[in-house]
């Protein structure tokens, strides 16, 4: 399925005339300004570690639940599922479900990661098993998930920025790639955790309400009768009784259904444990809070979710299956598409204000993703390679945070990079290999660590390097690397597994290597390990708070 999951834009012709791309555009610089103001006023107050990477904790639960909503809604969720209701149906809805369960699994984890964490993955790692060699290996997990995802996300936003700006050179589109990474390296430098979560919080606010406005029209539109909205878009799908049957994403046959039961699992599992997601829930108070935060995030996606199925369904039935599959094979452009023909039953003034809602709300989705993942990089390099690995913890919070923001500036500066330089390839394959590293790597090591008595620095190590290495040799043998147009490699075929999505196979192999790993370390356990089973014990499941 051509353009499944990307990260935005990819449309070949975005709609909209020029007042809509000038409005557009006054949209953009007056979020840039209002953003970049509200980093700077809520910036860390002191160069201490508390308040860089936790914002000294001082967010409340709604404003937890926004911020972590806000990490969980990429442009993948709004364009990528609203673009595969419109065109394929029940995939669409089904993947819909995918991405709300996704934090529902991470309600489970929540509370145990909270009291068990204290900034990044490698403090969780370290409770279990001390020494630079967890933290070693809890910064190469978050990097290999990170980076994927950031390189994918600012592509996505330099594509998408253009686009709908109505610039279409490559040159354009790598100078809007460069001015959106910039502004991410500004947001996660000037604002440190509270800041960009204020910036998430402006998002969240921005795209539900849009999306909300955009549901509330679709269903007028059909005299607010779902009956009616479904029959519509089954009729301007074109594929009829067919609409709400499964198979059409990734194919009908066993392959593709195993292919998409695949996808599936990736979002569900690997969305529940992306590393920047995990250093979220370390910014609210202890546990309780954290649990607290995750309950209203679920239902503020499920209402998202709903309405974005709506517009979805909406597109097919107004513009039609046909339209937007010429305008984008994937589908990317519905929520355009569908603005632009209800904005044509309305005023002028209103048809282009809520086309550039819709646009605005795209591009602020990407920019403040990558401000949180640039975020998460960074503290895995600062936090556990350079203050606990190279300075063995006795680095100063000074220093700390310090190296925390060039550490920001050279991952993003990679970031940008490679997105630049990737301008013109299809990168939707990126969007399986992260959510996959994740799903065999992140959730294993932390579902183990937190509630496996058993489980020990072997079985880590062998969780995190196993679960690496054999998710990244099944995606070079997968057809997300190379033998269809959407490879990653799309000229080649040396495709060995049928699939795109391999995190049916990667991720019960990460569970396995946890598994053997403790068992054969188990022979030779250190004798700190004993003692760190107390402060687990303590921490997770008494849920004392650290020192």
């Amino acid at each position: 399925m051509t353009g499944l999951t990307r990260a935005a834009g990819g449309a070949a012709s975005v709609p909209g005339g020029a007042d809509d791309r000038t409005m557009v555009l006054i949209g953009f610089m007056a979020f840039i300004v209002f953003s970049l103001l509200l980093c700077v006023l809520a910036g860390p107050e002191d160069d201490t570690a508390a308040d860089f990477f936790t914002g000294n904790r001082s967010l409340t639960p709604v404003q937890n639940a926004l911020a972590l909503t806000g990490d969980y809604l990429s442009a993948a969720t709004l364009l990528g599922v609203s673009g595969l209701v419109a065109t394929v149906g029940y995939d669409g809805i089904s993947l819909a479900v995918s991405s709300c369960l996704a934090v529902g699994v991470f309600l489970v984890l929540a509370g145990p990661l909270r009291n068990a964490g204290r900034y990044t993955l490698g403090d969780v790692f370290a409770l279990r098993t001390p020494g630079s060699s967890s933290r070693i290996a809890a910064a190469t997990a978050t990097l290999a998930v990170c980076l994927p995802f950031l390189v994918l996300q600012l592509a996505g936003a330099g594509n998408a920025t253009a686009l709908l700006l109505g610039l279409t050179s490559l040159g354009a589109t790598q100078v809007c790639t460069v001015f959106v990474g910039v502004l991410m390296i500004c947001y996660a430098v000037l604002g440190g955790m509270r800041g960009t979560s204020l910036v998430q919080i402006v998002k969240v606010a921005v795209v539900f309400t849009t999306m909300l406005l955009l549901a509330l029209l679709v269903l007028r539109h059909h005299d607010f009768d779902p009956g009616a909205l479904l029959t519509a878009a089954e009729r301007g799908s074109g594929l009829h009784d067919r609409y709400l049957e499964p198979g059409h994403a990734l194919g009908d046959g066993a392959a593709g259904r195993l292919d998409f039961l695949s996808l599936q699992l990736s979002v569900v599992l690997g969305g529940a444990c992306m590393p920047h997601v995990l250093m979220r829930i370390n910014s609210a108070a202890d546990g309780a809070t954290a649990r607290r935060a995750t309950r209203y995030a679920v239902a503020i996606m499920t209402v998202f979710l709903l309405c974005v199925v709506i517009a979805g369904l909406g597109a097919a039935g107004a513009v039609g299956g046909q339209k937007i599959r010429a305008v984008d094979s994937g589908g990317q452009a519905a929520l355009f598409l569908l603005a632009r023909d209800l904005g044509d039953g309305i005023s002028g003034l209103a048809g282009s204000v809520l086309y550039t809602a819709v646009a605005c709300s795209v591009f602020v989705t990407v920019l403040a993703v990558v401000a949180g993942i640039a975020l998460s990089a960074a503290a895995a390099l600062a936090h556990d390679l350079h203050a606990h690995v190279a300075r063995g913890g006795h680095l100063s919070e000074r220093g700390e945070v310090r190296s925390a923001r060039w550490a920001v500036g050279a991952v993003g500066g990679l970031g940008v990079l490679l997105a630049a330089m990737s301008q013109g390839r299809d990168l939707q394959s990126l969007t399986f290999l992260a959510l996959t590293l994740a799903a065999s790597t992140v959730l294993p090591a932390c579902l183990y660590g937190l509630f496996w008595g058993r489980y020990n620095r072997t079985g880590l190590l062998w969780t995190v390097y196993g679960g690496l290495s054999c998710t990244t040799a099944l995606y070079a043998c997968s057809l997300s690397f190379s033998g269809t147009p959407t490879s990653l490699l799309s000229g080649h075929d040396v495709h060995l597994i049928g699939l795109q999505s391999t995190a049916v196979l990667a991720v019960p192999a990460g569970f396995l290597l946890g598994w053997v790993g403790s068992a054969v370390g188990r022979r030779t356990r250190p004798l700190e390990e004993a003692s760190a089973d107390l402060r687990w014990r303590e921490r997770v499941l008494v849920g004392a708070r650290e020192e």
